[in-house]
């Protein structure tokens, strides 16, 4: 199983952005898809994460109101779309899967190889 993250960029502060999470091969190994981030200098920080099966979505508190996870089940792919970002969302967003939706990265057994944010004021 691999996961393929794209869709980061550079965008203003204020903007929107659409990240998009590819998984191939036996996804359904791992029913739970997660985002995370990792700014510079600073942990790998939970953003969101959904079970493929249910519409069952944990949302981190920081950025709850400015995130939505959706998922496709037929294309395997699963999307974070990002509002009104600020600079303070620049960072390197990364897919993960795995078991259970949890805020704790050490959970998720895959990852993928990570999409840059950066966002400018």
């Amino acid at each position: 199983v691999q996961l393929q993250a794209s869709g980061g960029g550079s965008v203003q502060a204020g903007g929107s952005l659409r990240l998009t999470c590819a998984a191939s091969g036996r996804i359904g190994s791992y029913p739970v898809m997660g985002w995370f981030r990792q700014a510079p200098g600073k942990e790998r920080e939970f953003v969101v994460a959904i079970r493929w099966s249910r519409s069952y979505t944990l949302y981190s508190d920081s950025m709850k109101g400015r995130v939505t996870m959706l998922r496709d089940d037929v294309k395997n792919t699963v999307y974070l779309e990002i509002r009104d970002l600020k600079v303070e969302d620049t960072a390197v967003y990364y897919c993960a899967a795995g078991s259970n939706v949890v805020r704790d990265g050490a959970k998720y057994a895959l990852w993928g190889q990570g999409t840059q944010v950066t966002v400018s004021s």
